[in-house]
């Protein structure tokens, strides 16, 4: 089999709990020809000495984490690339089927890599059994894994998003080819998931949400904040017999959904009245 070189880029910010794990499992991928680079936002932590641990390709770029990942392309020397957050890790065989899947067809421009999360307490396990709704679910899950010769000819990431970034990008990249998937997962590590702090990024990451939907096309139903909610709570009573098997975890999921998506209402709603003030 041909063995290009993937770049893998990985973005921090203080992330030094859950960055030597992320790292650990790039390192330990059985694709035998990649080359890691990590982008650091400044962080305060003792994340350049950890990073520095795996790789001498380290840098520094800021303020925010689309900016971070385009520069890491633009040092990337592989055919291809694929963007991983500090609070993930990569099943072993992940680079290796992305490559198989890319070779085995020139029509995929982007693969998309299914996400799994683990944690401590009722919370991680609760966004556990809501990430299980979204395996399989096109207008949900994003491609992370690209040609770089794709990345490059759409423009990478709009770097005037903070929220739904991901979305974008795989959306302009879908509109130009295949975009394929894996069955090998991305581990999405939630530590020990707090409510309110879950709730407080929400507001914060809808309020920025307004700059994606100004510049997409509204007949896209994927694209609006109303239809995004309707739809996902559609999604999980699709399938009861997931959303019950535990009837505990089954309430607080949706709890937590639906303290979510009103923090991210008010942070919206927030962010557009700013707006029509300014």
């Amino acid at each position: 089999m041909n063995t290009p070189l993937v770049s893998i880029i990985v973005t921090t910010y203080n992330n030094h709990a859950t960055l030597d794990a992320c790292l650990a499992s790039i390192t330990a991928q059985t694709y035998p020809h990649c080359e890691l680079i990590v982008v650091d936002n400044a962080s305060t932590d003792d994340t350049i000495e950890i990073a520095k641990r795996y790789t001498s390709k380290f840098f520094i770029k800021t303020p925010e984490r689309s900016t971070q990942r385009n520069f890491g392309v633009r040092k990337a020397r592989g055919e291809y690339v694929v963007i991983i957050d500090s609070d993930m890790e990569l099943q072993p065989e992940v680079i290796a089927n992305c490559v198989a899947t890319a070779e085995a067809d020139p029509t995929v421009k982007g693969i998309i890599i299914p996400e799994e999360s683990f944690g401590q307490g009722f919370w991680a396990q609760c966004k556990r059994l809501e990430r299980s709704f979204y395996v399989g679910i096109d207008w949900i899950e994003a491609a992370r894994f690209f040609r770089k010769a794709t990345f490059e000819e759409v423009g990478g990431y709009n770097e005037a998003l903070v929220s739904g970034e991901d979305w974008d990008l795989s959306q302009r990249v879908g509109a130009i080819g295949t975009l394929a998937r894996v069955d090998t997962f991305i581990l999405h590590n939630e530590q020990q998931l707090k409510l309110m702090r879950t709730l407080r990024k929400k507001f914060y990451y809808a309020g920025k949400f307004t700059a994606y939907t100004a510049q997409t096309v509204p007949t896209e139903v994927s694209r609006q904040p109303t239809n995004i909610v309707l739809r996902r709570f559609g999604l999980y009573f699709s399938r009861p017999q997931v959303l019950l098997g535990n009837p505990l975890l089954g309430v607080g999921m949706l709890f937590m959904k639906v303290a979510e998506f009103g923090c991210g209402a008010a942070g919206y709603l927030w962010q557009q009245r700013k707006r029509e003030v300014a």
